[in-house]
């Protein structure tokens, strides 16, 4: 199956995504791209997310170059006027009471907020968002990160992100220069909140640059960690310091098309809060760019038959995510 059958596929539509951040929502309308269609996304007149399909019905202007009045989404082709759940509210061309033709409203998708992203769903949901319960939990502080476009597939970086045999390799500039390349035997097992991973330990060079993350101003630094998937494109790592620090990642990855992703992650820490966000996150940031580096070096196309690609123990996450995954967008 190629990349771009696994972008058609009915699996991942019925599915949420991230896409951007909500905090991008303010003032205008917001283009995206998911799955291979144009999005556009504003908040309407009752506060809530609006995402259609970005083309107005008329002449088929993109909305997201449009202006947001009073929670109303005014294109700037003609003028057609949008509301709450793409209603369309007024044809300026048209004469005083002529009614709105039936097919001038907009086919809005599903839209929904959480951890700081605004998540799309363009088919029927199968499943919820993934649950975070450090979202709720008062010890914890979220920290959002600024959503990026990576020029790889949505595949390639889970397959990346569930696997630790190339942090002494790719993150030798940040963390990995420590580590013993040799992998232990993992056990696959059941995590928080029903993402499906193993766990394990490593040790960890603790740069000048890392110290406002690990809370530690030893050179190097235990990790106990935990990587695991949930589908279709969702992965959570926990990293835990002897101190009983707790530093959750939520890493998002999101096919735009069958070559480039948008990406974000979302860090729950329950430190003293006194560090500020930035610097807690600029080491996160910078093994992040260190992945992006290498998976933009790598062929768009994830293959995802086991016969294709040469797997060792090390990879046993990753097998059995991209089994799952097969079995969902073949359906």
């Amino acid at each position: 199956m190629s990349t771009s059958e696994v972008v058609g596929s009915a699996g991942l539509r019925a599915h949420w995504h991230a896409v951007a951040n909500v905090d991008s929502l303010v003032g205008s309308p917001v283009g995206v791209r998911l799955l291979g269609d144009d999005y556009v996304l504003w908040r309407g007149p009752d506060g809530n997310v609006v995402a259609a399909p970005d083309s107005c019905p008329h002449r088929q202007s993109p909305l997201s170059a449009g202006t947001i009045e009073s929670g109303c989404l005014r294109c700037p082709y003609h003028g057609w006027l949008f509301g709450a759940e793409g209603v369309c509210q007024e044809v300026p061309s048209a004469a005083a009471g002529v009614p709105v033709p039936p097919r001038a409203h907009l086919e809005t998708v599903y839209a929904a907020e959480k951890y700081g992203l605004v998540w799309i769903c363009p088919g029927e949901p199968a499943a919820p968002i993934p649950e975070v319960g450090e979202e709720d939990d008062s010890d914890f502080r979220r920290i959002n990160t600024e959503v990026q476009v990576w020029k790889v597939a949505a595949p390639r970086m889970v397959d990346n992100f569930l696997d630790i045999a190339h942090f002494p390799f790719v993150h030798v500039g940040t963390f990995g220069g420590a580590q013993d390349p040799r992998v232990s035997p993992v056990e696959l097992e059941e995590l928080e909140g029903g993402f499906f991973g193993y766990r394990y330990e490593i040790v960890a060079e603790n740069p000048d640059e890392a110290r406002a993350t690990s809370g530690s101003r030893e050179p190097v630094v235990e990790r106990a960690m935990s990587s695991g998937f949930r589908l279709p494109l969702m992965v959570r790592s926990t990293i835990e310091y002897r101190s009983g620090l707790r530093h959750v990642l939520l890493l998002a990855s999101t096919p735009m098309d069958a070559e480039s992703s948008y990406f974000t992650f979302v860090v729950w820490r329950n430190d003293d809060f006194d560090v500020p966000a930035e610097e807690v996150i600029a080491f996160d940031r910078a093994i992040g760019e260190e992945d992006r580096v290498m998976l933009e070096r790598l062929d768009g196309e994830m293959p995802l038959d086991r016969t294709v690609l040469v797997s060792v123990q090390a990879d046993k996450a990753s097998v059995e995510w991209r089994r799952r995954f097969a079995e969902l967008v073949r359906g």
